[in-house]
Parts: C-alpha cells; structure tokens; sequence
C-alpha cells in the first residue's frame, strides 16, 4: 500500500475558504429516460437515432439513468464530500415542442433534483443550455434562426420563474464554441449542419441569447451569482515561424475569443479572421450592446493544448491541427495531449480581461481506460492528471490570479456525445449493462482531499 499523497502535499483548504469545489454533468449526458410523461425530443435524441453519427451507434436514451438514480447519485456525491453539484436543466423536459405548453412533470423532476441537492447539504449550480436543443426548434432552423432570441427568453424565464428561489448559481449556455462548430459547421454533433451559412447565424445568436438570458436571470433572481461558460485550448505554433504564429493566432481568435469578446464589448475578432465580417448580414441595430453581459463570473472549460501548422488546403482559417498522436506526446483516450501547464496559461489568459470579474474551472478532467480488478478501479493515469492540473491551478491562486472554483468532468462516466459510452471521464465506473456505480480510486482520493485527508491505496 502506498499514500498517494506523497508527491501531492495540497489540500483543498490551500485554495482557500471560499475556493468552490464540485463536478459537472449534463442532462443528455446522464438522464436517460428519454420519452418519459411528456419529454419531446432534443437534437440530440434524433442525431443519434441515424446510423453512423455516434460510436457503434450509441445513444443518450438509458444513459446513466440520472432521471430515476439521481438521489443514489447525489447522497453518493455527499459521501464523497462533493458539496458543488453542475447540472443542466433539459429544454424538451421542460417545454416538450421548445415553446408553448410547460411539462409539469419536467419541472417536478428539477424540484425533486433542486430540493433533495439542498435537504442533502449540496449547493446546486444549473446550466440552461448544454446542447440538447429540442428537435421541434430545429425544426424550425435552430440556432441559425433569428426567432431562437424569444424562444430562449421564455424558456429562460420560466427556468427562473420556477427555480430561482433556491438556485442561486447559474451558467447561461455551455462551450458555444463547440456546439455551433461542431453542430452547425463540421456536422459532427447535433444538429449535423454544415457551412458558413449555417455556422454564422449561429454564432451571432448564441451570443445574443447568452447576454439576454444573464439579463433575464438578474432581473427575476434575487442574489443570483450568473456566469456563462467556454471551452478554451492553449494555442501554440508548431513550428517557430511567421505562417505557423498566424495559423495559431487564427485559431486561438476562432477558438478563444469569439464568444468571450463580444460579451465584453469588443465585438467579433474579424480583424484576426476576416471571413467573420460575413457575419455583419446577420447584425441588426442594437446588436452590438445586446450582445453585453456583466457576468458575475467565466466559466473556463480547460483539458489541453493545441499545436498548430499553416495549411493552405483548410478553407478561411488557414491552420490544421497537429494531433497530439503524432507528436509523440502522452494522450488521454481523447487523443488529446496531457499538458497540465495549459489550465494555467489559460486561467491566467482569462485574467486578461478587464471586464471579467471572477473564474471558475467548470468542466477539467480525462478519459483514460478504466478496468474492474477485484470490484475496484484503479486509474491511476486520471488520479496523476487531475493532480497535475490542479497543481497549476494553484499556481495561478498563489500568484493572485482570479480563479475562485473548480468543477470535475466529470461525476460518472456517460454518454460522451459523439464518442459514445466509450471515453470514460468519470470519477465513478458506471457499468452500463446493470448501473453498478464503483468508485474510483481517483474519486477516493478526490473525496479524501475535499477532506483534507490523506488516503492509501
């Protein structure tokens, strides 16, 4: 047996009193019950109903079965000392067709979730929007539909109206980076759209629906503490060379700032990449300060870095990616590169922003193949990474950088989207085929320094 803790000699009260500690999860991600009472599909639900779109054609609709398991789940977060708990609320639970008639049924489910987080000493940290649109909207155009600003307010409002008198912490929209490139430019997420036409108007939209709803939020929340959240990768030239550096600038503004910077005023980063000023049909008067929001905090999304090449062949942005694989770097299952330094250099970016008051780690983690031995899991790969990585964040707490919170992705593993149930991020192995939970020992030794403990294993 050995103390884990050896060459960690951190605990969670080094960060000091008010440091928030917890683990974020998404709806689609681990409800399941897809069709339950009066559920309406999300994009998500009909993505991954057609073949080829997901690993082995896998699917959201058992996922973890959070929607029937979720007090096993939260009274195991409280043994484990978790007080922080991230989830999202699912649109289609809660308005079946995305507008019109409420599910009273939905909005029993995140009571019964909201108080039985509270009777269980569990502070509960809700996110409107992580990916699951529902179909009935796309229907519609989705996010490249102008009209998704009122559908958003109304649902945002009745979220507010419902459970703001005991959610206090809230996230506007998750990583808009990713589910409008990834959703509406590449086409390989949910809703499977393709092209600049696609792309654009979906940009534009998020970012005017992440403002009004943080608007919506002060105005019907009392004492609500209201952020919205990024996915962010250190970006850094492969090579030490002039088109290398601009390839790398390109996707760090594509990448990096394109949300985060008209929040704050400063409008989109055209100037780095042009073909954004296609953009400007989609503006209307009044858009440039409707698309402001003080937040009371940025929620940062940090795994890895990138490396990155000029290539004349990548249409508008110029710059290719240099997978992680092929520079003979140590990976997770992701193929992303393990880099620890990256959470600090992008907390420390983050700070460069005057008009961001406050950063929170809300989603850090990594996949890694996870076994049963004996009834236990050993991931070892995991345990070493999150301690790397909070080393740094501590580094940046030490040095008076503004970083006030960190959030595990994530609590059990899940539907990984795309990937399917193959990536596992979790803390704790869910077996899917019976729903065993078994914590891992990188949640036991999470749980131990939540504790200020040490632990053997």
């Amino acid at each position: 047996m050995s103390n884990i803790s050896d060459h960690f000699n951190l605990q969670a009260g080094d960060f000091g009193d008010s440091f928030v500690w917890g683990v974020s999860t998404a709806a689609y991600q681990i409800e399941g019950a897809h069709d339950i009472h009066d559920k309406g599909p999300s994009i998500w639900d009909e993505f991954s109903s057609k073949k080829g779109n997901t690993y082995k054609n896998q699917n959201g609709k058992e996922a973890c079965e959070f929607y029937h398991k979720y007090q096993e789940d939260i009274l195991l977060m409280k043994k484990m000392n978790i007080k922080h708990f991230r989830f999202s609320l699912s649109w289609s639970r809660i308005l079946p067709k995305g507008i019109g008639t409420i599910s009273t049924q939905g909005i029993e489910f995140y009571n019964n979730v909201i108080n039985f987080c509270l009777k269980s000493g569990l502070t509960p940290w809700v996110t409107l929007y992580h990916w699951d649109l529902p179909h009935a909207l796309e229907e519609k155009g989705g996010w490249t539909n102008r009209d998704i600003l009122g559908w958003f307010e109304d649902y945002v409002t009745i979220c507010a109206k419902n459970f703001g008198d005991r959610v206090k912490n809230w996230m506007v929209l998750n990583e808009p980076m990713v589910f409008t490139g990834a959703g509406y430019f590449l086409g390989v997420h949910a809703p499977g759209k393709k092209g600049l036409r696609n792309f654009l108007p979906s940009v534009h939209h998020a970012v005017l629906c992440q403002a009004a709803g943080g608007r919506i939020l002060r105005n019907l929340v009392s004492s609500a503490n209201i952020g919205t959240t990024f996915s962010c990768s250190q970006i850094t030239p492969y090579r030490n060379n002039r088109r290398d550096h601009r390839a790398a600038d390109k996707a760090d503004a594509m990448l990096n700032r394109l949300f985060i910077e008209p929040s704050l005023g400063m409008g989109y980063p055209w100037e780095t990449i042009p073909v954004l000023k296609q953009i400007k049909p989609y503006i209307m008067p009044e858009d440039a300060k409707r698309s402001v929001f003080e937040f009371d905090f940025i929620g940062i999304q940090n795994y890895t870095r990138e490396k990155v090449r000029h290539s004349f062949f990548v249409p508008y942005i110029k710059a290719r990616i240099i997978k992680a694989s092929r520079r003979k770097v140590r990976t997770t299952v992701m193929d992303w590169e393990v880099y620890p330094p990256c959470i600090y250099n992008m907390i420390k970016r983050f700070n460069g922003y005057p008009g961001v008051k406050k950063i929170i780690i809300t989603e850090n983690g990594s996949a890694f193949i996870d076994k049963i031995e004996e009834g236990t899991v050993y991931d070892k790969e995991r345990l070493s990474y999150l301690q790397a990585y909070l080393k740094q964040v501590h580094k940046a707490k030490r040095e008076g950088l503004k970083v006030d919170g960190y959030f595990v992705w994530t609590f059990t593993d899940n539907f990984e989207w795309a990937d399917g149930y193959f990536p596992r991020f979790g803390l704790v192995y869910v077996d899917f085929k019976n729903q065993q939970r078994i914590v891992k020992s990188s949640g036991k030794w999470f749980s131990a320094f939540l504790g200020c403990k040490k632990i053997y294993l």
